[in-house]
């Protein structure tokens, strides 16, 4: 059975730390779903589709990372419903 990992974040902007996180969960998951979220209780520096195509760049364009392993979405819900949707049981979170 293939796993798969939601790793939920504002990404605002995408960091190095997020990267790393990424980058070692490749090596224990077979995909991540990177889920960028659009709650409107905070106030962001950039816009969602803005963080979406910032993340893309950095992942696929800068990095050259698996885009057949790894996903971008956004998503405003509870990530317990993203996990479900995706079947997913577990949940990236790094410091």
């Amino acid at each position: 059975m293939k796993k798969t990992a939601i790793y939920p974040g504002t990404f605002d902007p995408i960091t190095y730390g997020h990267i790393d996180v990424i980058q070692k969960s490749l090596k224990i998951v077979d995909n991540i779903i990177v889920a960028i979220s659009d709650g409107s209780q905070k106030k962001y520096f950039f816009s969602a589709d803005e963080r979406m195509e910032i993340v893309k760049k950095a992942l696929f364009s800068d990095l050259s990372f698996n885009k057949s392993k790894i996903k971008v979405i956004s998503f405003n819900s509870l990530t317990t419903d993203l996990c479900k949707k995706y079947k997913s049981n577990i949940i990236l979170r790094g410091l």
